[in-house]
């Protein structure tokens, strides 16, 4: 190999080692930083999501998806936009197919003025959303599809809600909130921006199940962090089968991000998208799935879940009741553990054979769907028929309350503990085990939730390092008299902005009516992936030889630099590099 040959080699490796690293990676998903490769990219990292019956509009489905965890609220200068170049989607199966037959995506685009001028966010106080303070902003296009028809655009160029800066810089963020909620036609609302992260749990469980003596609860890990929020409420009939709520009131929902399989430094791209990111069931990816396939588990459409053994065994035998039987001495169910997978793979319902004598959440429950069809896979389910119950029980169904979780997911739903109890077997015996009565003793979110959508309080202003990491008092928007909706259309009409929803009178730490979401106080195999297992890792190596072999090349170039010079042909080959 001629030292010139070694140079363009190692120049070729290091640039297909850069390519492949600004690739999407295997994928990751849900609930903070739960897989290896969503770690190094919060933007595209699912964190929750939500499905519950709007309580205010009760024949509405309010759908809110969260993404980039652990958002200190001081965390400038560029704060937490949303990905450009990746799409964001919510996606839902009404027939059990494990196949969407409603998709709502989103893509955003940035408007920055800083230029090479500032490094500032604003540089003065922001008090609307086109104010000449705010440099930079972004917007997006919500796009919907229904039953494998060609996406339609519903709305674009739509603001978001800016990251929160402070009180100086945004003094009432509560006008920007309202100013970025919006009504389409066809009666959706939609909101996208920061909020107040609602998930609310002790996270000390990965230190030996929470101290491996109960002594590490009641500390609400993420207290005083934002998240990044798209939430959208759209009317039963858009994603019931054939329309039909009454008849088929079940539905399935999960969230993805996707992003372009090739993207180079120069802004290209090429290889369409592929999913980087997935939610469904909360903590699934975190507790149930082990290690080596949480990145493929991010990778993989719902619809391939029963056909990885490794996946439906940690279901079947999970880990979390042997670690409970050790630690605790809390014995573990015996297996297989056909109750969890009704809960996790099936929904509940006695059409498939398991020990939950109850038919609650399946979309076999529903009377148009083909039984034949149905296939096990992990999502969030919901029977759109349970009225709202006018006082929310944090325990979901386990507490009597047939609206919560696994029924959907509200936002109050104490999801740690009912998985805690779910997993020693309590959905099969109908019993709490008081040995984890009190759970990880966080029972509530920090802040208060809105009475009307998009419901997520909003963000943290205060650093989460301060004392105590309480959030700054929160602005209350301008109180307006009720918008009327607009009759429910169908997938058509002018795609604007939509308009300003001005009727967000109840902001964080206000009272909400009673029949709203408030706090309630308590009473192993083969590798299955293929190419999507760990590109990145790959990446690493390959990036690493070609260092290598440029030093090496880079040693003898000078060493042939110090030997006296040749005289050289007219034309000399070696000058010429053929690709």
């Amino acid at each position: 190999m001629t030292v010139k040959q070694a140079a363009w080699l190692a120049v070729g490796v290091l640039l297909a080692g850069s390519v492949y690293a600004l690739g999407p990676g295997a994928a990751t998903a849900s609930s903070h930083r739960e897989a290896p490769l969503v770690a190094a990219d919060p933007a595209i990292d699912n964190t929750d999501l939500y499905a519950f019956v709007s309580p205010e509009r009760p024949d509405y489905l309010t759908l809110i998806a969260n993404w980039q965890p652990f958002e200190e609220p001081n965390g400038g200068p560029n704060f937490y936009p949303f990905a450009t170049d990746a799409t964001y989607t919510i996606k839902v199966d009404n027939d059990g197919d494990a196949k969407p037959d409603a998709t709502f995506r989103w893509k955003f685009q940035n408007q920055d003025k800083r230029g090479n001028n500032t490094f500032l966010y604003n540089n003065g106080p922001v008090t609307s959303l086109d104010d000449e303070n705010l440099l930079f902003r972004q917007t997006y296009t919500l796009e919907s599809s229904f039953n494998g028809q060609p996406f339609k655009t519903r709305a674009q160029g739509v603001p978001v809600a800016p990251s929160r800066v402070g009180q100086a810089s945004m003094p009432d963020y509560g006008t920007l909130r309202s100013q970025a909620t919006r009504t389409l036609p066809g009666g959706w609302k939609i909101f996208a921006g920061q909020a107040d992260d609602p998930f609310f749990l002790d996270l000390r469980v990965f230190d030996l199940l929470y101290g491996g003596d109960l002594s590490e609860t009641g500390q609400d890990t993420l207290s005083g962090y934002n998240v990044n929020t798209i939430a959208i409420q759209v009317p039963f009939k858009d994603v019931a089968l054939k329309g039909d709520a009454k008849r088929n009131p079940v539905v399935g929902v999960w969230t993805t991000t996707e992003r372009d399989r090739v993207r180079v430094a120069d802004g290209s791209s090429y290889g369409g998208k592929v999913q980087v990111s997935r939610l469904g069931n909360p903590l699934v990816n975190e507790v149930v799935v082990p290690a080596g396939l949480k990145d493929t588990f991010n990778a993989t459409p719902p619809e391939k879940d029963a056909k990885i053994p490794a996946l439906v065994k940690r279901v079947t035998n999970p880990e979390v009741p042997q670690l409970l039987q050790q630690i605790y001495q809390i014995p573990a169910p015996a297996t297989p553990r056909n109750d969890l997978v009704e809960i996790f793979l099936t929904g509940i319902t006695t059409k498939a054979g398991g020990p939950i004598k109850a038919d609650l959440n399946s979309q076999l429950n529903n009377a148009d769907v083909t039984a034949g069809k149905f296939t096990p896979s992990e999502q969030l389910r919901l029977n759109l028929s349970v009225p709202v119950t006018a006082q929310p029980n944090r325990l979901g169904v386990l507490g009597g309350d047939l609206q919560g979780f696994p029924n959907g997911r509200r936002l109050t739903d104490d999801v740690v503990d009912i998985e805690l109890q779910a997993l020693v077997g309590a959905a099969q015996t109908g019993k709490l085990v008081d040995a984890l009565a009190t759970g990880d003793k966080v029972d509530a979110n920090n802040q208060q939730f809105l009475g009307k959508f998009p419901y997520v309080a909003l963000p943290n202003a205060v650093a989460v390092n301060s004392q105590g990491g309480a959030a700054a008092p929160q602005a209350a928007p301008p109180a307006a008299a009720p918008t009327t909706d607009p009759s429910p259309s169908d997938d058509t009409g002018a795609a604007g902005a939509g308009q300003p929803d001005t009727d967000q009178s109840e902001a964080a730490g206000a009272p909400a009516a009673d029949n709203t979401i408030n706090a309630e106080n308590k009473a192993s195999t083969t590798d299955t992936g293929g190419w999507m297992t760990k590109p990145v890792a790959y990446a690493t190596g390959i990036t690493g030889f070609g260092a290598l072999i440029l030093a090496f090349g880079l040693f003898a170039f000078m060493r042939r630099r110090r030997r006296p010079a040749q005289p050289q042909p007219i034309f000399d080959p070696e000058q010429t590099t053929r690709m």
